[in-house]
């Protein structure tokens, strides 16, 4: 596997964006990761489950590139600060640049790049998915706030921007989650079928929100986490190949 940490700059602010790809010259399908917020928020390389997420998808055979979007912050804020402080505007160019950067390299495939993203990055991942007609699928784990815009400037929720997306998503939730809810979680589909998206949804008995997070004993449910890891894979071979 390769990796390296490049860094390009979104409107003045240096960005990270780290970079995953399996051993050979491609060119392969890439994927976007649109990291969570616990841990992560400090830095990418704080955080086992974002490294290990985007290892994984390299070893599936993807080109990955997953973007430090809290670089508008010092990584010693506190996470409520950035949370907080969060916005939809600023994250749609930290995504976009991503995108570029990704699709520029020699080893990738322009032509087949989706996005995955869990918890937050679900959320961010949806919110891409909206403003990027170039994506070809769109993978996303228990994100949480879609109803709902963030930032100053924003005054869309992502979940009203449904219409714009042009790539195929698959959406997976735990039942016992509470943020997305079941009630969301049928918001969010009955939103991609108004669309006319071409989507998938699974949803999770015995899980809860963040089910796939080994580094969190109380959340990670080891056997819908791996079912669930199975079928975005599947889901990403069918429309990225």
């Amino acid at each position: 596997m390769q990796h390296r940490i490049d860094t390009v700059d979104v409107n003045g602010s240096p960005m990270e964006i780290f970079m995953y790809a399996p051993d050979g010259d491609g060119p392969f399908p890439g994927l976007t990761i649109a990291q969570h917020i616990p841990v992560a928020h400090a830095g990418i390389e704080t955080d086992p489950f974002t490294l290990k997420v985007c290892e994984r998808y390299a070893e599936n055979g993807y080109a990955v590139a997953c973007p430090f979007i809290f670089h508008w912050w010092p990584k010693e804020e506190e996470m409520s600060v950035k949370r907080d402080e969060f916005r939809d505007d600023w994250t749609v160019l930290d995504m976009k640049a991503t995108y570029d950067h990704l699709a520029s390299q020699p080893n990738v495939d322009s032509s087949r790049i989706g996005t995955v993203g869990h918890c937050w990055g679900g959320r961010v991942t949806w919110l891409d998915l909206c403003h990027n007609p170039d994506y070809k699928a769109g993978v996303i784990f228990y994100g949480g706030r879609v109803k709902i815009p963030l930032g100053p400037e924003t005054k869309t929720a992502p979940i009203d921007l449904t219409g714009n997306i042009k790539s195929a998503m698959c959406c997976i939730f735990g039942k016992n989650d509470q943020g997305p809810s079941p009630e969301d979680a049928k918001d969010y589909e009955d939103a991609m079928k108004k669309a006319g998206i071409d989507y998938e949804c699974h949803h999770y008995d015995g899980a809860g929100h963040g089910f796939q997070d080994f580094t969190n004993a109380d959340r990670f449910a080891e056997e819908q986490s791996e079912d669930a890891w199975n079928k975005s894979l599947a889901f990403l071979k069918k429309h990225l190949s």
